[in-house]
């Protein structure tokens, strides 16, 4: 016996990804739906072997549907997650809304999936930031053994993480690199992306941080420990999907690279590639469609009494997004909504 699933923003590229991890990960799906805004109304999407038509959002009934994976922006949230909600039907929500409430808990199943038993407050269940998903994966063991009092962390974000639309940018800006009379003004960023880097990503806040930065802070917290003090400067890549992290960490207590190493091998979705040669780590092209979070170039910061450095690469579309949300929707069905 399975359960009845919808997928809100099928059509966007996270919304088919979940359509897609859904499938991979042989989910107990009996009924699924794929909705969308009445724009993309009948547009046909991949589901395993079949193939769903979307449905229109604005007039769906959620009564007596377990599950709905959100991947639509705040503003959409904000209308149909409660109607979802409202009707028994738990939500688990890909936006930025639901991050920072109190009262729904963000999770990152390797890293605090107890706190899931939150999610009766509102039936809603928050998916944290891309860029925050893949590090805590990374943090979380090293600090169960040694407490990290302080991180400190630059990322290296893909475009994909700003939508289709991005994507379309980096594409037509490198195309028109080399036609003349063919360039392509930013729209989506403020800067040309096309073999440039943009130390922004979000609006700026008044402490001079961006929005993703403060996102990256508050959500470790949130996830992982009030304690950890994090400091970040996010900036976007001209690569089309992956995000990296380099991540600087002080410990309470001394670790080893080594210790360190064997720990993060053993620690659930992380894979270690980590060789002192050239080519010996992972880059953003060599975990797009993987469901790990990768970790390579892990060694001792001797500025520090207790510092260790990391590098830390995942498919943002993946882990970052569509597979923590359908993790998050395994958690819900074996240890709560149990069937069959």
């Amino acid at each position: 016996m399975g359960y009845k699933i919808v997928v809100v923003g099928a059509t966007g590229n996270v919304g088919r990804e979940m359509l897609n991890i859904l499938a991979e990960r042989e989910f107990p799906v009996d009924e699924i739906v794929a909705l969308a805004s009445r724009k993309s109304l009948g547009t046909e999407i991949s589901f395993g072997d079949r193939t769903l038509k979307t449905r229109d959002l604005d007039t769906f009934d959620f009564t007596g549907w377990d599950m709905a994976l959100f991947a639509v922006g705040s503003d959409a949230t904000k209308i149909y997650a409660p109607k979802a909600a409202a009707c028994g039907c738990v939500v688990i929500d890909n936006s930025s809304l639901y991050r920072y409430d109190p009262d729904v808990p963000l999770i990152v199943p390797e890293v605090n999936a107890d706190a899931i038993v939150g999610y009766s407050k509102k039936n809603i269940i928050a998916n944290p930031n891309c860029s925050t998903a893949q590090m805590v994966v990374a943090l979380n063991p090293l600090h169960q053994r040694a407490r990290i009092k302080r991180v400190v962390v630059s990322t290296y974000q893909s475009v994909s993480g700003s939508g289709k639309e991005a994507i379309d940018e980096l594409w037509n800006q490198t195309k028109g690199m080399y036609v003349p009379g063919q360039e392509v003004a930013p729209s989506v960023y403020p800067r040309q992306i096309a073999f440039n880097v943009i130390p922004q990503i979000d609006v700026f806040m008044d402490s001079g941080d961006t929005k993703e930065e403060w996102k990256m802070v508050a959500e470790t917290k949130k996830i992982m420990d009030t304690k950890i003090k994090v400091t970040a400067t996010c900036v976007r890549v001209p690569v089309f999907v992956g995000h990296s992290e380099s991540i600087n960490i002080e410990f309470e207590e001394f670790l080893d690279e080594d210790e360190a190493r064997d720990i993060l091998r053993e620690a659930p979705g992380v894979m270690v590639i980590d060789k002192r040669e050239a080519g010996g780590y992972i880059t953003p092209i060599e975990c797009v469609g993987e469901y790990a979070t990768f970790v390579s170039r892990i060694r001792q910061d001797v500025t520090i009494e207790n510092g260790l450095n990391l590098w830390c690469v995942s498919d943002n579309l993946r882990k970052g997004a569509a597979l923590n949300a359908v993790q998050i929707a395994e958690t819900l069905g074996n240890r709560i909504l149990k069937k069959g």
